[in-house]
């Protein structure tokens, strides 16, 4: 199978060109602005008709767009998620290669949702953001494209590779300063929301699985269980071996310890982006940066249905890369 990966340096990208490596029968290419892609293409900014071109010369059976934008202005985000997205589609449209698309979308793409509710994929979107705007508009792109296409709406990926400006990121980096300045506490702010986080390289097997099958439409991707931001601090500073005290300054009143969290073999929950803190004993900002409100929960049934799909890395696992890398950061 001839597949052609774009976006392959970045979060996701690395890890979905990873799995598709590995798989014997997969010829990849990688096409994207960076210099050790196979084929340089800049989306946002290149003509169909330049794709279009590549596409009939190549011939791939299978199109995966991981490529996109999470920060910027709003033009920005329109023009990396949304602009080139319609080139993608444009370019698949004129190509004879009848290539699948397997677009990455996001949970954002949904907005807030009710507490202790499960998002199916035929919930009404209402994004609360710029970039959950920029998404959805992609989606509605392929959907309406006629393309055979399916779009992976990812919830919040965690994992080896975190940028460590995210959440999580800036809250490992946070506790390693700690660590190594001997601080006894930390301060935190915005841990009250909860979130359905997914391992980055469950996320790749998705997207492997979803470029095998002959599913259509939106599907959901994530563990299918929200988990308080507050808790996943406490497991990452129980993997990071951090001993002081966790104050959450606008929670409870009595302090976190790092020992609070889930418990050591709850192995059915996967992770991402926890809110976390600019620094040792300094606060993080408060809001939580994708427009999703306090709770965040994928109905992940459809995954398991018609990709046979389900999550395998626990929350514990994901933290404690991310805490890895983290540690190793000079």
């Amino acid at each position: 199978m001839r597949v052609l990966l774009i976006g392959a340096n970045g979060y996701l990208g690395r890890f979905v060109a990873d799995r598709l490596l590995a798989d014997p029968a997969v010829q990849l290419t990688a096409l994207g602005r960076g210099d050790d892609a196979d084929v340089r293409f800049d989306l946002a900014s290149g003509s169909p008709g330049a794709l279009t071109r590549f596409l009939d010369a190549v011939h791939p059976g299978v199109v995966i767009n991981c490529a996109g934008a999470t920060r910027g202005g709003a033009r920005e985000l329109t023009r990396h998620n949304t602009v080139a997205v319609a080139t993608v589609c444009e370019a698949l449209r004129r190509s004879g290669c009848g290539a699948r698309l397997v677009q990455i979308g996001c949970g954002a793409e949904y907005g807030p949702s009710q507490p202790g509710s499960s998002t199916a994929e035929d919930a009404v979107p209402r994004p609360g953001g710029p970039y959950g705007v920029s998404k959805l508009a992609a989606t509605e792109l392929v959907l309406g494209s006629g393309l055979d296409a399916v779009v992976l709406r990812v919830f919040s990926p965690a994992g080896p590779g975190t940028p460590a400006g995210s959440p999580l990121g800036r809250l490992a980096e946070a506790m390693r300063r700690a660590m190594q300045s001997g601080d006894g506490e930390l301060k935190l702010t915005g841990l009250g929301a909860q979130r359905d986080f997914v391992d980055v390289r469950d996320v790749a097997r998705a997207v492997h699985a979803a470029s095998l099958s002959a599913a259509q439409g939106v599907i959901n991707i994530g563990s299918g269980r929200a988990v308080r931001l507050r808790d996943a601090a406490a497991v990452l500073a129980r993997v990071a071996g951090y001993g002081g005290a966790l104050h959450e300054l606008d929670g409870p009143p009595a302090p976190l310890r790092a020992t609070i969290g889930h418990p050591r073999g709850d192995s059915d929950h996967t992770v991402h982006g926890a809110h976390g803190t600019h620094g040792a004993h300094a606060a993080a900002p408060v809001a939580y940066p994708d427009g999703c409100g306090s709770w965040q929960q994928a109905d992940v049934r459809t995954a398991r249905d018609r990709l046979g799909w389900r999550p395998r890395i626990n929350l514990e696992e994901s933290l404690g890369d991310i805490w890895m890398e983290a540690a190793c950061r000079i």
